[in-house]
C-alpha cells in the first residue's frame, strides 16, 4: 500500500530533509514515526530536498507500508511521534505508480526578506534580512528575465546533483508591502542552492549595484562566480508542488503570505 502525505515544518529545528547519519534530517524524524505506527521501517521520498535552515508548508512525500490502518493514522498517530517542529497535515492512499519526486511537475518557492536597518529577533530564523533600503521595482523587472527555460548554471550550488541546469521558471514575482519583500518562484524543478542564488542577485540589483539588465547577462555567462553570494535561507519556504489531478490529492499549495503578512 503506498501512502502520500502533506506535511509542514519549521527548518531550523532540523539539517535539512535529507537523512543524516546523526539522524538530524527531517525524513530521519518521519521514518522513525512512521515506523512506530507500521510496525516496520519504511524510507519516505519527499518532493523537494530542502536544504537545513530550509522550511515547508507544502511538502509532499510518500512511503510504502504492508499493513493497514485508517488515514488518521498517518496523520494523528504519526504526529505523536513526531518533534514539535514538523507535523503530517493530511494522508491518502495513491496508487504504485504515484511517486513525490517524480510525479511532481511543479514545485512552488516563496522568500520572505524583512528590509529594514536593524535584523529581526523574533523572525531571525524565519525571514531573511538587508539592512540597506531596496528597489523593489528593479528587483520586479529583473526577476522577469528570469522566466522562461534557461541554462540556471550561474546560480547553480557547486555540490548540485542534477543531470541538467536547464529548468524552465513559470513564476518569478517580487512583491513588496511594508518592510517585507516576498519573492515568489515556480518552475518544473529547482537546482540546488537556485532559489537562494536568485535572491542574492536580486538584492544587488535592488540595493543598486546593477541594473536589472544585469541577470540577463548572469544568465547568458552561466558562472556561478559571477554572481552574489547564496542568501540566508531561514526565509526559504516550500510552499506548493504541483501533481495531475488524476492522483486526486488534498491542496499541495499554501502560502507564507497568510501566515506572516497581509494580503495586498
Amino acid at each position: 500500500m503506498r501512502i502520500a502525505v502533506g506535511l509542514e515544518y519549521d527548518g531550523s529545528g532540523f539539517c535539512g530533509w535529507q537523512s543524516q547519519p546523526s539522524g538530524c534530517g527531517v525524513q530521519d524524524h518521519l521514518q522513525k514515526a512512521i515506523r512506530e505506527v507500521a510496525g516496520h521501517s519504511v524510507t519516505v521520498h519527499a518532493a523537494g530536498r530542502t536544504d537545513a535552515g530550509v522550511h515547508a508548508m507544502s511538502q509532499v512525500a510518500h512511503f510504502d507500508v504492508t499493513v493497514e490502518r485508517p488515514m488518521t493514522a498517518w496523520v494523528r498517530g504519526v504526529n505523536a511521534f513526531l518533534p514539535a517542529g514538523a507535523r503530517v497535515l493530511w494522508a491518502q492512499m495513491v496508487p504504485d505508480e504515484f511517486h513525490a519526486r517524480f510525479s511532481a511537475y511543479r514545485r512552488s518557492y516563496q522568500y520572505l526578506l524583512l528590509n529594514r536597518p536593524v535584523a529581526p529577533a523574533i523572525m531571525a530564523a524565519k525571514a531573511g534580512w538587508f539592512h540597506l533600503p531596496l528597489d523593489a521595482e528593479a528587483m520586479r523587472e529583473a526577476a522577469s528575465y528570469l522566466l522562461g527555460e534557461h541554462d540556471f548554471s550561474a546560480f547553480r550550488a557547486a555540490e548540485c546533483q542534477a543531470k541538467s541546469p536547464v529548468k524552465t521558471l513559470q513564476r518569478a514575482e517580487v512583491r513588496r508591502v511594508g518592510e517585507t519583500i516576498l519573492f515568489e518562484f515556480s518552475a518544473n524543478a529547482f537546482l540546488h542552492h537556485q532559489v537562494r542564488n536568485m535572491v542574492g542577485a536580486l538584492v544587488y540589483i535592488g540595493k543598486g549595484s546593477y541594473s536589472p539588465e544585469w541577470m540577463k547577462s548572469l544568465l547568458a555567462e552561466r558562472n556561478r562566480t559571477l554572481a552574489p553570494p547564496t542568501f540566508a535561507p531561514g526565509g526559504l519556504y516550500l510552499v506548493g508542488v504541483g501533481y495531475d489531478e488524476a492522483f486526486g490529492l488534498p491542496e499541495c499549495q499554501r502560502r507564507v503570505t497568510d501566515l506572516l503578512m497581509p494580503t495586498g
